[in-house]
């Protein structure tokens, strides 16, 4: 499963879809917004895409994921628009027979989405400043 949201992540629903019967684990990483990035206090994030090609970008790394690890489940749900910090931006579950293959999975998942889909974070700070970060930096 793979969805582009304005609304908050239901994270218990993200499980449900990964899990399966026939895995013994199943890994859930949920990037959230932190509060200070370098010297600078973050007030809110905002997140805008171009929503075919950020879904296009995202099956095809699943897909790349299901082809080097013996998945059972895999979803991808990454929010859009502003989001405060606490607030939960992106959640992966995957789940394998064995939790090595879900944990690199999952950690291989997150650094690609961060590399390659063309998901932009705007990052403003309680200074009144703030920056875009694209994919790859």
């Amino acid at each position: 499963m793979i969805e582009l949201t304005n609304d908050p992540i239901d994270v218990a629903a993200v499980l449900e879809v990964a899990k399966s019967p026939n895995a013994g684990a199943v890994v859930l990483f949920l990037g959230t917004v932190r509060g200070v990035t370098g010297d600078k206090h973050t007030e809110f994030l905002e997140y805008e895409c171009h929503p075919e090609m950020a879904k296009s970008q995202l099956a095809e790394l699943v897909g790349e994921a299901e082809a080097k690890w013996p998945l059972t489940g895999c979803v991808v749900v990454h929010r859009l628009g502003r989001q405060d910090v606490g607030e939960t931006t992106v959640a992966i579950a995957v789940s394998s027979p064995h939790r090595k293959e879900a944990f690199q999975a999952g950690e291989w998942l997150i650094d690609r989405i961060k590399e390659v889909v063309p998901i932009w974070k705007k990052e403003n700070y309680t200074n009144g400043t703030s920056d875009w970060v694209h994919p790859g930096e």
